[in-house]
């Protein structure tokens, strides 16, 4: 998995299919992967003009919000002891030297996952996500509530801010220490003020064609990009509505205008650009579980007794020096969610077989 920190995209590499088809390889015939591979040629001729003409420059802000950054640092939220004591793989060393600083800004930004401007892998976001307008927005706020809403930049930005330092881990295995901007997303669903039949809550992220040249030429994912939570999982203290990232307004890789952060679940339960939150009675479904449920649960803690067809979760890295270490269960955050979990499996469990349903 390549870091990217900038460049062309190769063209005379052979993609492995992992790798087009993105983290999750669908079930296909040879008439739809024919029919993929024709017109990924095509795609990715277009992702590289795209590429070419829409430059961003790795760290650019998308607009400016000096009231309300930087926030004041919340060191209630202390990064998890089994973080700070990272513990390292083979007797190695862990690679963060001062586990409690965040990861450099510059490395948290130049490689993410955002198949909307990216798709089949994670990379260099920064360099296809130019034209990408995330002003003026608006989040609906809809479902099972007595208090519907709709708002905008201006009604986000007028819930008191905080800086929180958190770690995050990508079910890639790559981890970083990130200080997000934002505000508990429970202080915006107590404002709606959910019914007794809220008991789920779905995030529907952006889908622009003429912006997100992954969305053009990767037509086969469900789009748009759906996630959810539990009620009691997203009005919890940790969950976070972030719209700021190192004390500036959320990039655009990182998700901009406004993201959800939940940082004991692996980073794809973290919606970016959201622009509709719903309250429902039933489990919502989402888009990675959508065709390969075996792989992709609902809940989708960080849990390295549970493992992943493709990638090792009782092992991370550090996203800026590739290090290794254990990971901790709930990502380290156990002392504030076991409580929520308490069939967690806590042996290492066996890999489940197609056509079963992961966590």
């Amino acid at each position: 998995m390549g870091r990217g920190e900038g460049g062309d995209i190769p063209s005379q590499r052979i993609t492995p299919p992992e790798v087009f088809f993105g983290p999750r390889p669908p079930q296909i015939g040879r008439r739809r992967f024919l029919s993929a591979v024709g017109g990924g040629v095509l795609a990715a001729s277009a992702t590289a003009r795209a590429a070419a003409q829409s430059q961003a420059s790795l760290l650019e802000v998308p607009f400016e919000r000096p009231d309300v950054f930087p926030a004041a640092r919340n060191a209630d939220y202390a990064l998890p002891y089994r973080i700070l004591n990272a513990v390292p793989v083979l007797g190695g060393s862990s690679g963060r030297g001062d586990t409690s600083n965040p990861t450099p800004r510059e490395a948290a930004a130049a490689h993410n996952n955002f198949y909307e401007f990216l798709a089949g892998r994670g990379g260099p976001v920064w360099q296809f996500c130019g034209d990408f307008e995330v002003q003026p927005w608006k989040v609906e706020v809809s479902g099972a509530c007595h208090r519907p809403a709709t708002l905008d930049l201006d009604d986000l930005f007028a819930f008191e801010h905080e800086e929180r330092l958190y770690h995050f881990r990508c079910v890639e295995r790559w981890a970083m220490n990130v200080p997000w901007t934002g505000f508990p997303l429970r202080r915006l669903l107590d404002r709606v003020e959910p019914t007794s039949d809220a008991r789920y809550v779905r995030f529907e992220s952006l889908v622009a064609r003429d912006q997100m040249p992954g969305v053009r030429s990767a037509g086969w994912y469900p789009w748009p990009y759906h996630e959810g939570l539990r009620l009691d999982e997203a009005m919890h203290e940790l969950t976070l509505l972030a719209t700021g990232v190192y004390g500036e307004p959320l990039l655009r890789q990182h998700g901009a205008p406004v993201r959800l952060v939940v940082p004991w679940k692996y980073g794809y339960k973290s919606a970016k650009s959201i622009v509709k939150i719903e309250l429902t009675r039933e489990q919502p479904g989402t888009f990675w579980s959508a065709e390969q449920p075996h792989e992709y649960g609902f809940l989708s803690n960080v849990n390295p007794n549970i493992p992943h067809p493709r990638w090792p979760q009782n092992v991370s890295h550090w996203l800026d020096t590739e290090e290794q270490f254990v990971t901790p269960i709930f990502n380290g955050y156990g002392s504030y969610v076991e409580s929520l979990y308490p069939d967690e499996p806590r042996r290492p469990q066996q890999p489940l077989a197609a056509g079963r349903t992961a966590r």
